[in-house]
């Protein structure tokens, strides 16, 4: 489902969208990108529907001027404003940013606004983040579980104790949330920060567990993505089970 040279992208049914889930990629150039110096203006203007329009712009432009003002705008009275400003942030990644986006996570009713700050906080790659990502995985709204899942394959880069602490509720969400589309991220999560480990402990319970999601899973997408992450492993006795299912004709 996921390449991991791709920028984190999200499978998921319409109700898990939000307005702002079809971004283009950081270095995408649009034929008419919005002008930085303008954008940064209407982020302090007194009109809610230019600071949201401004704040969308930097979905597009990555400009270091802004994250003030965005972290500002995580405040904002009106939750189309918060949310753009939330992916703003994710396409300007600060570490200034961390606590503010956490504390707006813990505070925000809106769901959308949440799952905006998610997939910033994950973008950030900061060990502060890590527990409110587990925390999201385990108890938000389908669609903010959806990128909690993926936003933690980022501590993939942040440390060995960041990754060692995100995969046992990657595992226990791969394995018990009622949503297949969760599930199937956090196996690309599990697979992904498996990478990262040695042969240890943390590391078999990880594989085991993406062996089981194949075997196991009631759906065939989660079987299939937790097959695929399992294959970029590349564990042998893993690589090993998925023949011996091929040839069973399992898979």
């Amino acid at each position: 489902m996921y390449d991991e040279d791709d920028e984190l992208t999200l499978l998921s049914a319409d109700e898990l969208e939000s307005p702002l889930d079809k971004l283009k990629p950081v270095d995408a150039e649009p034929a008419d990108k919005p002008d930085p110096e303008v954008m940064l203006a209407l982020l302090e203007a007194a009109d809610t529907n230019q600071r949201m329009l401004a704040a969308r712009a930097f979905c597009e432009i990555q400009d270091e001027r802004a994250i003030p003002h965005l972290i500002r705008l995580l405040q904002d009275g009106c939750p189309l404003v918060r949310v753009s400003a939330a992916y703003g942030l994710g396409r300007n990644p600060s570490q200034e940013a961390v606590e503010s986006l956490i504390q707006q996570y813990n505070t925000d009713w809106n769901g959308y606004v949440r799952k905006g700050v998610v997939w910033a906080l994950g973008n950030c790659r900061d060990r502060r983040t890590l527990v409110t990502l587990i925390d999201a995985l385990k108890t938000d709204i389908p669609a903010v579980r959806l990128w909690a899942a993926s936003s933690l394959a980022q501590m993939a880069s942040v440390g060995y104790e960041s990754v060692v602490a995100a995969i046992p509720p990657l595992i226990e969400a791969m394995r018990n949330d009622p949503i297949s589309a969760v599930r199937s991220n956090c196996a690309w999560s599990v697979g992904l920060l498996c990478r990262e480990l040695p042969s240890n402990v943390v590391y078999a319970t990880a594989i085991d567990a993406l062996l089981e999601t194949i075997v196991e899973d009631e759906d065939l997408g989660v079987r299939e993505d937790a097959r695929t992450a399992l294959l970029r492993v590349g564990d042998p006795r893993g690589l090993q089970l998925i023949e011996d299912l091929e040839q069973e004709g399992f898979l």
